[in-house]
């Protein structure tokens, strides 16, 4: 088995579509409140919109990245890490936005 060549092919999780009623979240202009954000976890880079699932400080947060003509990024409000988990499923699964 060529494993290389599954890596070349791989992407990333993609998420979901958003889902009838699903939720509007609330994206904040990115603040730099802690020297080091640690990336948990990540959607595909092939979208125009990727977010990452975000620890620092203890907390957790979500942060959204748009790249088209240039890098727009937002974050959700910071969490406790089991709230940050849950939010993140919810945009995974298209019932948050």
């Amino acid at each position: 088995m060529d494993l290389g060549h599954l890596a070349e092919n791989y992407h990333g999780i993609h998420p979901a579509s958003p889902q009838a009623g699903y939720e509007r979240l609330l994206w904040r202009e990115c603040a730099p409140r802690a020297d080091r954000v640690r990336v948990r976890n990540h959607t595909c880079e092939c979208q125009n919109v990727v977010y990452e699932l975000c620890q620092a400080g203890g907390l957790s947060f979500v942060r959204r990245i748009y790249r088209s003509d240039g890098v727009i990024e937002h974050q959700t409000t910071w969490l406790r890490a089991p709230e940050a988990e849950r939010l993140w499923t919810r945009i995974l699964l298209g019932q948050a936005r």
